[in-house]
C-alpha cells in the first residue's frame, strides 16, 4: 500500500508533519540504493532541482545529503522547471532525477518528484521500492564510495536549447505576454521564448521564496488578462510554480484553458502527419465539448483516470503523441517525458505563426460546454460513490441528458469527498442536475 507517493510524488506542509528534511534524506538515499540496486553496473547519478519556495533550500540540502550517503553522486541543478528536470536527466545520462517543489500549491508547501533515467517518471512498483527502503542499511558507504556533488550552472541554458530546437519555425513577430507566477519558469520561459524569436513582456517573474503562486500564474489568470491587453499582446502565457503546466489567454484577455489548446495542437499535428493514429489522449475530466470537436476533426480522443501518470502511461503503452489534462499539463513524447508548459506554449505560438491565425480563431475548432463540478464532503468516500441509490441518480440524469451532456462522479484521491461534475447544453441545466446528484449523495453518506 503507498504511504508516501501520490499521483505527483510525495507533497505536504515543508518542515511539517510529514514532509520533514528526514523524510527527504530517507526518500531519496533510498531512491539511490533501489537504483543502484537495478543496475550494479556504475555509481548512480541523481540530476536535483527545485523551484524558488525558501523550503526548497532546506530541503535540496537534505536530498542532496541523502543520495551521497547512499553513494549516488548528486548534479545539482538549482532553480529550473520541473520539465527541464526530466530533459537534464536524459542529456546528463543519468539514473535518477529529483525535483523539489509542489507545483500550483501554496508556498508553505513543497515536494519531491522523482524521475528514473531517461527522465520517466517512476513506474508504481519502483516507487513502492522506495518507500519499503526508507531505513537505512546497517553498513554504509564510506571513504571513496561516498557519493560527490557538482553543480550544472548551464542548465538553463541547456533546456532552453532543447525548446528551441522542438520548436518549428521562428516566433518573431508575435508578442507574449508569460506569467511566471514568481515560479521555476521566470528565467527560463521569458529566455526561451525570446531565443524563440518572440516579443516577451514577463510579469510575475521575480521570485523571492514566498511570493510564488500567490496570486499569479495559471491557478489566477487575472493579472495575465489585463497584461495582455495593457501591452497589446498577441497572447499571454500562464505558468504555475514548476512550469509543468501551461495556460493561455487571447489577444482579448479570454481564458484557453488546456482542453482547447490540446485541440489546437492535435489538429497542428495531425495537418503535420505527427498525430500517431490520429489520436489524442486525455483525462475524464476533458470537457465533452473536447470529445465533440475532436470526432468532428475525424481524431480518436482517448481517456485516462485523473491524474497526469495516467495519461502519460497510455501514452507510452500505445505509441502515441500528444496527450494531457484540462488543467494545462500537456505531453508531447517526441519532445519531451512529461508534461512541459514551456514546450506546449512554444508549439501553440509556432501554430499561430505557421497559420497566420489568431489564438482566439484557432481555439474556436472547440466549444466548451457549460460544466459545473460540486465537491460533497461524505463519511466513506468510497461507500457512498457506489452505494445503489447514488447509481441510480446518476443513470437518471445521464438518461435526461443524452448525447447533449455528461455526468462524471467519482471519490477524491486525497481527501474524504465525492466529487460530482455535470456537463450539459446550458448553465442553468448543469447547475440544477449538479445539485440534485449532491443532494442524494450527501443522503447517501
Amino acid at each position: 500500500m503507498r504511504r508516501l507517493f501520490g499521483t505527483d510524488g510525495v507533497r505536504g506542509l515543508a518542515n511539517g508533519e510529514l514532509l520533514t528534511p528526514e523524510l527527504a534524506v530517507a526518500v531519496s538515499a533510498s531512491a539511490a540504493r533501489v537504483l543502484a540496486a537495478h543496475d550494479r553496473s556504475h555509481r548512480p547519478v541523481a540530476v536535483v532541482g527545485r523551484d524558488p519556495r525558501a523550503s526548497g533550500e532546506m530541503l535540496e540540502a537534505a536530498v542532496v545529503a541523502g543520495l551521497t550517503s547512499a553513494g549516488a553522486d548528486a548534479v545539482r541543478v538549482g532553480v529550473v522547471p520541473t520539465p527541464a528536470v526530466a530533459h537534464l536527466v536524459a542529456e546528463q545520462g543519468a539514473d535518477l532525477g529529483v525535483m523539489i517543489s509542489a507545483s500550483h500549491n501554496p508556498m508553505p508547501d513543497n515536494g519531491i518528484k522523482l524521475f528514473g533515467a531517461g527522465g520517466h517518471k517512476l513506474p508504481d512498483e519502483v516507487e513502492l521500492e522506495v518507500e519499503a527502503g526508507l531505513t537505512p542499511p546497517a553498513t554504509r558507504p564510506t571513504g571513496a564510495a561516498v557519493g560527490r556533488v557538482r553543480d550544472l550552472p548551464d542548465a538553463i541554458a541547456r533546456y532552453g536549447a532543447h525548446l528551441v530546437a522542438a520548436t518549428p519555425v521562428s516566433l518573431a513577430g508575435l508578442r507574449v505576454v508569460v506569467d511566471c507566477a514568481h515560479g521555476a519558469a521566470s528565467v527560463a520561459a521569458p529566455e526561451a521564448y525570446a531565443k524563440a524569436g518572440a516579443d516577451v513582456v514577463a510579469i510575475n517573474a521575480a521570485p523571492d521564496g514566498l511570493n510564488i503562486n500567490d496570486g499569479v500564474g495559471s491557478t489566477h489568470l487575472g493579472p495575465l488578462r489585463e497584461a495582455v491587453v495593457a501591452h497589446g499582446a498577441d497572447l499571454g502565457i500562464a505558468h504555475d510554480g514548476d512550469a509543468d503546466r501551461c495556460l493561455a489567454v487571447d489577444a482579448r484577455g479570454n481564458d484557453v484553458d488546456g482542453d482547447h489548446i490540446m485541440a489546437v495542437l492535435a489538429v497542428a499535428m495531425r495537418d503535420a502527419g505527427e498525430l500517431v493514429d490520429d489520436t489524442l489522449v486525455a483525462t475524464v475530466m476533458s470537457n465533452l465539448g473536447l470529445h465533440l470537436a475532436m470526432r468532428a476533426q475525424g481524431i480518436t480522443l482517448r481517456t485516462t483516470g485523473v491524474g497526469d501518470r495516467y495519461v502519460l502511461e497510455d501514452l507510452r503503452a500505445g505509441g502515441y503523441s500528444l496527450g494531457g489534462e484540462q488543467s494545462g499539463h500537456v505531453v508531447l513524447p517526441g519532445h519531451a517525458t512529461t508534461g512541459d508548459g514551456l514546450l506546449t506554449a512554444m508549439r501553440l505560438m509556432a501554430r499561430m505563426v505557421s497559420t497566420g491565425s489568431s489564438l482566439a480563431e484557432l481555439a474556436g475548432v472547440m466549444t466548451s460546454l457549460p460544466q459545473v463540478l460540486v465537491n460533497v464532503p461524505v463519511g466513506d468516500k468510497a461507500m457512498v460513490a457506489a452505494s445503489g441509490s447514488v447509481r441510480d441518480a446518476v443513470a437518471r440524469a445521464e438518461a435526461a441528458l443524452g448525447d447533449t451532456g455528461r455526468v462524471l462522479l467519482r471519490p477524491s484521491g486525497t481527501e474524504q469527498l465525492v466529487r460530482v461534475m455535470v456537463e450539459a447544453p446550458t448553465a442553468d441545466t448543469a447547475e440544477r442536475t449538479a445539485a440534485a446528484l449532491a443532494e442524494v449523495v450527501a443522503a447517501a453518506s
